[in-house]
């Protein structure tokens, strides 16, 4: 009978129960093993150190020496609260994350005898899908021979462009593709809301 392996070779690809540790984003302090250094900072005089005096000076200010350019020679450091760094580092992105919110297309559909009480209540649709930042797609579906009908669709989309004008803009006419209609809107940004995103 053949007894497990318990040596250190594990042949059945299990990692054991520890995941392996990520690695810091930076280097700091005591990590940092290069001889000199250029350091930068608020409260520091610009200029190429011995890591060692560059982690003293660091020290004395109660502040960590962050490894910010290992690329550079010498590597450039600064004198920083890391913990504070790495907050406001990740609050950015999350701010810019949510600045960089994808739009969604927003799909609209009419046929060319949708009557005015459903021709409102789409409208409010789009304009809550407008107002959100998504852009619609507004299309007029023929079926059989309502296609003679195109005209009128023109006319339901264009109607329903009127409508949607302080909310949205055309980005081209109304074009037919196959057996539809489509007119596509993209949301306005207002100059309120650029104004409050800069404040």
């Amino acid at each position: 009978m053949a007894l497990p392996n318990r040596g250190g070779i594990n042949k059945g690809g299990f990692k054991g129960r520890f995941a392996p540790r990520k690695e810091a984003e930076h280097r700091i302090n005591h990590h940092i093993r290069v001889p000199q250094v250029r350091l930068v900072g608020d409260n520091v005089t610009v200029g190429i150190y011995s890591t060692q005096d560059a982690m003293k000076i660091a020290q004395e200010q109660e502040l960590d020496l962050v490894e910010i350019s290992p690329q550079a020679d010498p590597p450039v450091c600064r004198v920083i609260d890391y913990n504070k760094f790495l907050y406001d580092k990740k609050k950015k992105e999350k701010e810019m994350k949510a600045k960089a919110k994808t739009t969604e297309m927003k799909e609209i559909r009419f046929t060319p005898n949708t009557d005015d009480h459903d021709f409102d209540f789409k409208a409010k649709h789009a304009e809550a899908f407008l107002k959100e930042g998504n852009k619609v797609k507004a299309y007029v579906q023929f079926k059989g021979r309502a296609i003679q009908f195109k005209d009128r669709g023109e006319l339901l989309l264009l109607k329903f462009a009127e409508r949607l004008a302080d909310f949205g803009s055309l980005e081209s006419m109304p074009k037919l593709e196959g057996k539809r209609m489509l007119a596509i809107f993209t949301p306005k940004t207002t100059k309120k809301k650029t104004e409050k995103a800069q404040a």
